[in-house]
């Protein structure tokens, strides 16, 4: 059953534009700060296939490192799992270049009821994605993505507010994130 399902923003459909401006320039960067479509690939965090599972993802690319077994950012298949992965690279001293959430402002998400839980849509074109850096985020809601309670991003602060007032949880900036958070799943 879908409780909810929200339409394309302003900022998706600029996103869209100008990704179909790059394209019809064939110009294609593949610059190291851009974030990319995940088509297929394993969690760089716990491991789980990330198209096979809900909700938020994320990708993060690290200065001077890379994963160890292909080019591009590390991807994973929640913010939880991005957050956690930030973490314990930082303790290596890894330092992020640049991370991407799902942006759930610039999507049509749904979230549906599966099981009794109420679980949130998967998006993974480059054009769901944004800088954390701009995020805000809404964690402790009654939501689940891959790793359980969903903490989940938006670029505009009102998309998160109007989430906790239909869902819970509660609001702060994407980069406030703590370890005590992400870890409490």
């Amino acid at each position: 059953m879908i409780e909810r399902r929200r339409g394309p923003t302003r900022r998706a459909v600029l996103v869209g534009t100008a990704s179909l401006l790059t394209l019809a320039g064939c110009q294609s960067t593949g610059s190291a700060s851009e974030p990319v479509s995940i088509d297929d690939g394993n969690c760089e965090q716990c491991g789980m296939v990330i198209s096979e599972h809900p909700g938020p993802a994320g990708q993060s690319y690290y200065q001077d490192n890379t994963p160890s077994d292909h080019e591009g950012p590390a991807l994973f298949c929640s913010t939880t799992c991005t957050y956690r992965h930030r973490f314990a690279r930082a303790e290596m001293g890894w330092t992020p270049a640049a991370t991407f959430l799902t942006d759930y402002s610039s999507v049509g998400y749904e979230v549906r009821t599966d099981g009794g839980a109420a679980v949130l849509s998967r998006h993974l074109d480059a054009a769901a994605f944004a800088d954390s850096s701009g995020l805000t985020v809404v964690a402790n809601s009654g939501v689940e993505g891959a790793m359980g309670t969903a903490i989940v991003p938006f670029a505009e602060s009102e998309d998160a507010e109007a989430f906790v007032a239909e869902y819970g949880g509660t609001t702060l900036a994407a980069e406030d994130i703590q370890r005590e958070l992400v870890n409490q799943g």
